[in-house]
C-alpha cells in the first residue's frame, strides 16, 4: 500500500502510540486504541531529586543502569514457566532465570545443577508428543514431559549434535563427520555413516613420478612394502563384508574436502551430504595488528578474506545409501538456469570500457546448499534441498529423485540483483508430500504452500513482509511476525492454509516478538517501544486477547529521565513513489530546551549501519546510545532525523535492490531529500545540517560529504568502508558483483575515488581491532587526504575497540568529539 505523509496529527499519535503503547486498530485507520492492562511504563512521572538534563556521561556509561532485558526467551514445557538469560549487574555473563507466568516478578535463577534440565528449547517432540530430545554441552538427553525425568544418553568430551528421533524409536546423532544410532530399550549404539575427507583406500593412486617408477623396479623392499599393504587392504574389505558385527558405513570424498551440510532421514537409511574444498578462509597477508594486549607485544590476528580475492568453491551433493553402502552424487544440471550467464550485461559494460568485447556463452555456475538446506520429510520419501548459486542471483528448492539419482526443481527464485538472505525459510507439512516456503517472488517477502510437482499458492499477499514462521501441530495454520499494518509496527498474526484468511492475534504497537506455546494457547511475546526497552509479556492466542506484561527489568532511572520520543514521518522522495520512513526527534512546544536555539534551526542527520537493516520503526531501537544521544541533542536545541534510506530492511525487494552496482548513490539522493524536508517542515537552516554514522552510516557520511559537499556543514564517520574491494565477499558481492567481474560498480560506489570532494569538517573515528571494518579502511583514506592536501579532517584511533565498541570509557571519548564537531560547526 502507498502510505500518505504523516501528516501533524497522524504523527503525534505515532509518537504516542511509541510511548504509550498503544497502536492502529487496524491497517488504514490511525485511530487510537485503549493501552494494555498492564501498559508499558515508558512515560513514567520524574523520580523526586532526579536530574533531567541529559549528559554524554550517563547515556555512554554502562548500559546496566537502563535494563538488563530478558534474552533468549522461551516456554517451558508445563505451558506456565517461561525461561529467559539475564546478564549480570556488572557481568558479562548471562544467568538464566525460570519464571512463572502466573507469580509476580522476575523468577528465579536456575542453578547450576539443573541447568541440563531446563535448556531444551531446541528441544525435539517425538511424534508422540510425550518426549523431548536435545543436546546441553554437547551431550544427548532424553526428557519425558509428563515425568521430567531426564535421561543423558551420551556422557563423553566430544560434541554430539543434530539429536533426531528416527522412526524406528531409536535415537540419532552426529560427532564430528560420523553419524549413530542409539536404540535406548538396550543401549546399542551403531554407526550409520562415517563420512571420510580422504581417498578410498585401494583406489586409483596418483601418477608416480619417473624416479618413484624406478624406485620400485630398483628396491625389491618398497616394491615388497607395496604389495603388503595391498594384501592387507584386501583382507580388511573381506572382513568387514562378510561379518555383521562390524560397521561398514564408511564414505570417501577424497582428499582436502570439508562437510558443508549432512542432514540423515527419518528411516536412518539415507543421509543428503554436501562437501566443498577444504580452503583457508584467510590469506597469508589478512592479518590485524592488535597492539594492546597483556603481554605488551603485537599480536597479528588473522582475519577473513577481501572480496577482491575470495575465490569461488565448488560443492559437491551426494546421495548416501546406507542401507547398500552406494554413495551417488547429485549434477546440478537438471536446475532451470544452472549454467546462464547471469553476468553477461555487467560483464559486456566493463569490458566496453576497456574497449573489449565481451562474448558470453553458458557454461555451469558454482552452486551450494544454503544454511539448514536439506529438509527430509517426515515419511522418508522425500526429501528438499535449497541451493543458491555463487552469485547470488537465483536460489532453488529442489527434491530428489531417488531412482533418477538426480535434483527436480519444486521452485526456481531469480533476481538480477541479489536473493534477499532474509527469505529463506522452508519445510514440509508432515501429512502430505507439500513444501511451505518464504519467497521475495511478489516484491515482498511472503508466505506459499506447493505440492511437490505442483502449483505454489501464496498464503499472504500485500506492501509488508513475513517472517518468523511456526506451523501448528494440526498444520491447519501459520504464526507469523510481519509489518502489515504499518512499516514500522511489527504484530503477530495467523493465517489458515485453507482459506488463506489471516488473523490478527496482537494489537500492541511497537515492535513484537514471539514463541508459541508448546500446547499452542499462548504466546510468550518480546515487546518494546521506541521509549521502552524489551519485557516479556504473554497473551492467549484468541482473538481480542489482552497481553499481561511479565517481566520488569528497566530500571527506574532510565524511566525518569525526560526522552524524546521519535516522530515517524514518511518524507516525500524526489526518485521513487514510496515515501522514506524517518524518525525525527524535535521538541515538542513547549518543553524546556537550552537557550532559544530551537529557533536557529540546527540538525543532525544520523544514518544507521548495515545498509539492510531498518532503524525508523516503532520498537527499541538496537541504536539504544544513539537514541538517547539524540534526545540530548534535543535538549540542545537540535533536530534529529534518522532515515530508512534505500537499502533498508522492512520495505520490499524494490527498496532493498535500489543500490545494486551503485551503492552511495540513491542513498545520499534520499539523504538530500531529508535535509530538503527538515527545511522546509522542521524550520531548519540548511546551513546548520550536520551528518554521522557507523560502518554502513560511516560510508554514507563520506558519500554525502565527498558527493553532495553543500549539504551538509559538517561529518562524523565511524568505523567507516572507504573501498568495498577491502570488505567481506558474502556481503559485497550481492551487491557490487566482485571487483574482477564489475570494476565499475566498485570504483563508483567506494569513496575513496570522490575524496578530492571534501569540503567541509570531517572526523573519523576508526577501531583499531576491527575485524569487521578492517582499520586499514580508514588508514588508507586518511593517506589519500593527506595527498589531496585537505586539511579540514581529524581522525581518532580507539586501541582496543572492535567494530561494535565495547569500553564506556571508548563511546563516552567518541560523542563527546561528534558532539564537539556539532557543536563547533553548526
Amino acid at each position: 500500500m502507498k502510505y500518505p505523509l504523516v501528516a501533524a496529527s497522524i504523527s503525534v499519535f505515532l509518537t504516542a502510540c511509541a510511548a504509550n503503547n498503544v497502536a492502529p486498530s487496524d491497517d488504514n485507520s490511525h485511530a487510537s486504541r485503549a493501552p494494555l492492562t498492564a501498559p508499558v511504563q515508558g512515560e513514567a512521572v520524574l523520580a523526586p531529586n532526579v536530574s533531567t538534563e541529559l549528559t554524554l556521561e550517563k547515556v555512554m556509561s554502562d548500559p546496566d543502569w537502563i535494563a538488563r532485558s530478558p534474552e533468549s526467551w522461551y516456554w517451558g514445557d508445563d505451558n506456565q514457566t517461561v525461561f529467559y538469560q539475564q546478564k549480570r549487574l556488572g557481568n558479562p555473563i548471562k544467568d538464566l532465570y525460570k519464571k512463572s507466568i502466573m507469580v509476580e516478578g522476575n523468577g528465579d535463577k536456575v542453578a547450576y545443577q539443573d541447568m541440563h534440565v531446563a535448556i531444551d528449547n531446541d528441544a525435539l517432540l517425538s511424534s508422540d508428543g510425550k518426549s523431548e530430545l536435545y543436546t546441553f554441552q554437547g551431550n544427548v538427553f532424553l526428557k519425558d514431559i509428563a515425568s521430567q525425568n531426564v535421561q543423558q544418553l551420551t556422557y563423553t568430551s566430544a560434541t554430539e549434535s543434530q539429536a533426531m528421533f528416527l522412526s524406528d524409536g531409536r535415537i540419532a546423532y552426529r560427532v564430528g563427520d560420523i553419524f549413530y544410532a542409539h536404540d535406548v530399550s538396550n543401549n546399542q549404539v551403531r554407526e550409520l555413516a562415517n563420512l571420510q575427507m580422504t581417498n578410498t583406500p585401494g583406489g586409483k593412486s596418483k601418477e608416480k613420478s619417473y624416479i618413484a617408477k624406478e624406485q620400485h623396479k630398483l628396491i625389491k623392499y618398497v616394491a615388497l612394502q607395496e604389495r603388503n599393504a595391498s594384501l592387507q587392504s584386501d583382507e580388511d574389505n573381506n572382513l568387514r563384508s562378510e561379518n555383521e558385527t562390524i560397521a561398514t558405513s564408511i564414505f570417501y570424498f577424497g582428499d582436502s574436502k570439508m562437510v558443508r551440510q549432512a542432514q540423515l532421514s527419518p528411516n536412518g537409511e539415507m543421509l543428503v551430504v554436501s562437501v566443498a574444498n577444504n580452503q583457508s578462509w584467510s590469506n597469508d597477508g589478512d592479518i590485524m595488528p592488535n597492539y594492546i594486549t597483556s603481554d605488551a607485544t603485537i599480536a597479528a590476528e588473522k582475519v577473513r578474506r577481501r572480496v577482491s580475492d575470495n575465490r569461488q568453491y565448488s560443492e559437491q551433493v551426494y546421495l548416501l545409501d546406507l542401507v547398500n553402502d552406494a554413495q551417488y552424487l547429485l549434477g546440478y544440471d537438471s536446475l532451470p538456469g544452472f549454467d546462464e550467464d547471469v553476468l553477461a550485461q555487467v560483464k559486456a559494460e566493463n569490458y566496453q570500457r576497456e574497449g573489449k568485447e565481451y562474448k558470453s556463452e553458458n557454461k555451469a555456475r558454482n552452486i551450494h546448499t544454503m544454511y539448514n538446506g536439506i529438509q527430509w520429510h517426515q515419511n522418508s520419501n522425500q526429501v528438499a534441498v535449497m541451493m543458491e548459486a555463487w552469485d547470488n542471483k537465483d536460489r532453488w528448492i529442489a527434491t530428489i529423485d531417488f531412482d533418477q539419482k538426480k535434483f527436480v526443481s519444486q521452485h526456481r527464485l531469480h533476481d538480477d540483483a541479489w536473493i534477499n538472505w532474509d527469505f529463506n525459510t522452508y519445510g514440509w507439512f508432515d501429512e502430505s508430500e507439500t513444501l511451505y516456503y518464504l519467497s521475495e517472488q511478489s516484491g515482498y517477502g511472503h508466505l506459499y504452500v506447493q505440492p511437490v510437482g505442483g502449483k505454489a499458492r501464496a498464503l499472504t499477499s500485500g506492501n509488508y513482509e513475513v517472517r518468523d514462521l511456526t506451523k501448528t501441530k494440526d498444520e491447519d495454520s501459520f504464526y507469523f511476525q510481519a509489518n502489515k499494518k504499518h512499516p514500522g509496527i511489527f504484530e503477530i498474526y495467523n493465517v489458515n492454509v485453507d482459506s488463506a484468511t489471516i488473523t490478527p492475534i496482537t494489537d500492541l504497537g511497537g515492535n513484537n516478538s514471539y514463541q508459541l506455546s508448546p500446547d499452542e494457547t499462548k504466546l510468550l511475546i518480546e515487546h518494546s517501544t521506541t521509549t521502552m526497552p524489551p519485557e516479556l509479556y504473554v497473551q492467549d492466542v484468541n482473538v481480542d486477547a489482552t497481553a499481561v506484561r511479565l517481566t520488569h527489568t528497566v530500571t527506574e532511572e532510565f524511566l525518569s529521565m525526560p526522552w524524546t520520543a521519535p516522530t515517524i514521518v514518511e518524507v516525500p522522495s524526489s526518485n521513487t513513489k514510496q515515501g522514506i520512513f524517518s524518525r525525527v526527534y524535535q521538541a515538542a512546544p513547549g518543553d524546556d530546551v537550552s537557550a532559544a536555539d530551537t529557533a536557529k534551526g540546527k540538525a543532525v542527520m544520523f544514518v544507521h549501519g548495515a545498509g539492510y537493516l531498518q532503524n525508523s520503526h516503532l520498537g527499541w531501537s538496537g541504536y539504544f546510545r544513539e537514541f538517547m544521544f539524540h534526545s540530548m541533542l534535543v535538549q540542545k536545541g537540535y533536530t534529529v532525523i534518522d532515515m530508512d534510506y534505500r537499502a533498508s530492511k522492512g520495505y520490499g525487494r524494490d527498496w532493498r535492490t535500489a543500490i545494486y552496482r551503485h551503492m552511495g548513490k540513491p542513498e545520499v539522493e534520499d539523504m538530500v531529500d531529508g535535509v530538503n524536508w527538515l527545511v522546509d517542515k522542521a524550520n531548519v537552516d540548511k546551513d546548520r545540517v550536520g551528518v554521522y554514522g557507523g560502518s554502513y552510516g560511516g560510508f554514507l557520511t563520506l558519500m554525502g560529504l565527498f558527493t553532495e559537499p553543500e549539504v551538509f556543514q559538517a561529518g562524523s564517520a565511524l568505523r567507516l568502508v572507504s573501498d568495498w574491494t577491502s570488505y567481506n565477499h558474502g556481503y559485497t558481492s550481492n551487491i557490487l558483483n566482485t571487483p574482477e567481474d564489475d570494476k565499475i560498480a566498485f570504483e563508483r560506489s567506494s569513496p575513496i575515488y570522490f575524496a578530492e570532494g571534501l569540503n567541509k569538517p570531517l572526523l573519523i573515528n576508526a577501531p583499531m581491532v576491527d575485524d569487521n571494518v578492517f582499520f586499514q579502511d580508514s588508514v588508507r583514506l586518511v593517506q589519500r587526504l593527506i595527498e589531496l592536501e585537505k586539511t579540514d579532517f581529524e581522525t581518532a584511533i580507539f586501541p582496543v575497540e572492535p567494530h561494535g565498541f565495547v569500553q564506556p570509557s571508548s563511546w563516552l571519548n567518541e560523542y563527546r568529539k561528534i558532539f564537539k564537531l556539532f557543536e563547533t560547526h553548526l
